[in-house]
């Protein structure tokens, strides 16, 4: 992760991004091509995203996984396909030495961002340790976070903004969050699909408003988020998991276009 950590001192952010979850492995092939297609004409820095395990579903019915073993081999084949880091999320202490063998950032979800167990087991295993912020905290708590990962030895720690409880079915961003973690000295990230969903809601499956995704990474962007978060799929209804606030693939290109307009003029 070094050397992707250079190159993203000389761009305007580095991105994020992948399907919720690995469903099977021609759709991640393919999101991973477009992607790294699209990343590297424009110049961003890109991690490869992928759940080989999504765990906090709300029923019972929800898609899981298509088995450990399998999905973590997809996500290291995307890797090295691609030549491109790769990032997943654990769930539990054993995990992450298992993960840690395929992909080279580990996800702490936001639930779980109080964990010391889970976060000094993944920042033991030497990769880099991505820490997103619980909707139940503020920014100052995840100074402690880092800290958890630090104390091991381990520098590479970045940290996400997803925002914050809002009522019981719906999510608030205080973009103030954002340089507040920059100041710990850690690459911050706006998570911005899950900053948009509609949790809570009465079917048990969480909605979202992908409508105002690029309204999102913009904001991002202005406050000086170094890296943006995207869910994405070809045919978001179809999508295995949270396809409501995904964004379709055929739309990142252009986006991606007018953000690094935006954080040029910023520069400026």
């Amino acid at each position: 992760m070094t050397d992707f950590m250079d190159k993203v001192s000389g761009s305007p952010f580095f991105l994020m991004a992948g399907p919720c979850a690995i469903e099977n492995e021609d759709t991640a092939l393919y999101i991973a091509e477009t992607i790294v297609r699209t990343t590297q004409r424009l110049g961003i820095p890109y991690i490869f995203k992928g759940s080989y395990q999504k765990a906090n579903r709300s029923r019972l019915d929800s898609f899981t996984g298509i088995g450990n073993e399998k999905a973590l081999k997809i996500l290291q084949r995307v890797g090295r396909e691609f030549d491109v880091p790769t990032v997943t999320d654990v769930h539990e202490t054993w995990q992450a030495e298992m993960a840690a063998e395929y992909v080279d950032v580990l996800q702490i979800p936001a639930f779980l961002c109080r964990q010391t167990d889970l976060i000094v087991a993944a920042a033991k295993t030497g990769r880099a340790v991505n820490i997103k912020k619980g909707q139940f905290l503020n920014a100052h708590a995840m100074r402690f976070a880092a800290e958890k990962v630090t104390e091991t030895g381990n520098r590479q720690v970045m940290l996400t903004e997803r925002g914050n409880s809002f009522g019981y079915g719906d999510l608030v961003v205080d973009f103030t969050n954002i340089p507040e973690m920059k100041a710990f000295g850690f690459p911050v990230i706006m998570d911005i699909t899950h900053s948009l969903q509609q949790p809570n809601q009465s079917s048990g499956v969480t909605g979202g408003k992908p409508q105002q995704i690029e309204t999102m990474a913009k904001a991002a962007i202005a406050v000086g988020a170094d890296g943006l978060f995207i869910e994405t799929h070809p045919e978001p209804e179809k999508a295995l998991s949270d396809g409501a606030n995904m964004l379709r693939l055929d739309l990142l290109e252009p986006m991606l276009e007018r953000l690094i307009r935006l954080a040029e003029a910023l520069k400026d």
